[in-house]
């Protein structure tokens, strides 16, 4: 997949999503929970130093992480006594105490996305400055218009260019006021009522949160509606690319002539061929994330307080969703790059 993922890849948001970014996210949540738990009452203080020094002394056996994986269906089971073996015998107990492993797992991956949704933001304000170039410097150009596959009226390029800018300032805006509601620590315990932490349960969410710098949430075990809300913005966000790539892809038509792309894809039997590869991979990004989308919308579909299928499923759509739309700011940024207007 390497010679793949060159194309329609995207390296930044597959290294925040590796095995290792997880397992960093992963043992980051633990340390802070031990923290926030000391804090809180519900351990001691040395049983988190404990805890930190052990973090910090962590190296992984990654063979016994992928048996437990398979065995347990989720990695935290084998961390966890992974992690007990370092620490000192009267304060293994309180490693992980009254958590469970959706608690550990959820709450890194709000960890990472905060960072994906770091770089979609930054592509976003990029991609509309270098709009806002092409707008000033060719805006007044004229274009002729088509619909329905046929030529319409004249128009202008500012207007073709206003039609690609407002959706993804629209996606920039939508991800800014979604950061409060999606980036918020999972602490809910084994049934995602807090019992398990008694009295302590609020107090540790809200030192967990402000120790991660996310938000503060009710247990949402069994309630995935803001990720799926999530991947439709991503999804959105692609098809917004995908129509740009739609547009340059019929614009550079050699019927149509309207823009020329340097650095065209070339043609093992068609050597005056300059094929829009750039514009295509936008299409095909867009198609792919609303196709995975769906997907993650079956993810809802918990059975009672936690279902490991739904869970899977999330794992198996949300990642790729993100690198798919990382993928189609970044192949955007470079189509800009190539259009040449005529």
């Amino acid at each position: 997949m390497t010679l793949l993922s060159a194309l329609v890849g995207d390296a930044e948001i597959e290294a925040i999503l590796d095995d290792g970014a997880q397992l960093a996210a992963l043992l980051q949540v633990e340390r802070s929970l031990a923290t926030a738990s000391a804090q809180a009452g519900w351990i001691s203080v040395g049983a988190a130093e404990a805890i930190g020094a052990a973090i910090g002394n962590f190296r992984p056996d990654w063979t016994d992480l992928t048996t437990g994986m398979v065995r347990d269906g989720v990695v935290v089971p084998a961390l966890v006594a992974q992690l007990r073996r370092l620490v000192a015998e009267p304060h293994r107990a309180a490693l992980h105490k009254g958590a469970t492993s959706q608690d550990i797992v959820d709450t890194a991956l709000m960890l990472q996305v905060a960072k994906v949704v770091d770089v979609i933001e930054t592509r976003l304000s990029t991609l509309l400055s270098r709009l806002d170039e092409l707008q000033g410097s060719d805006g007044h150009r004229r274009l002729m218009a088509h619909t329905r596959m046929q030529a319409a009226l004249e128009t202008t390029w500012g207007d073709k260019l206003r039609s690609w800018a407002d959706p993804l300032q629209r996606h920039l805006r939508a991800l800014e006021t979604m950061r409060r509601g999606l980036l918020v620590v999972q602490l809910g315990g084994p049934v995602g009522d807090r019992r398990s932490f008694e009295e302590h349960g609020d107090a540790i969410a809200a030192a967990l949160g402000k120790s991660l710098d996310l938000g503060i949430a009710a247990p949402w075990h069994a309630t995935r509606d803001p990720i799926v809300a999530f991947g439709d913005r991503l999804a959105l966000i692609s098809g917004s690319m995908g129509k740009i790539g739609a547009d340059v892809t019929l614009l550079a038509q050699t019927e149509v002539g309207a823009v020329t792309l340097t650095g065209g894809g070339g043609s093992s039997a068609m050597s005056h061929k300059s094929n829009p590869v750039t514009a295509e991979a936008l299409v095909a990004l867009g198609r792919l994330t609303a196709g995975l989308s769906g997907t993650l919308h079956q993810a809802m579909l918990h059975e009672y307080e936690r279902s490991g299928a739904a869970w899977t499923l999330e794992w198996l759509t949300l990642p790729p969703l993100m690198v798919a739309t990382g993928a189609s700011l970044r192949v955007g940024l470079d189509l800009l790059d190539q259009i040449k207007l005529t």
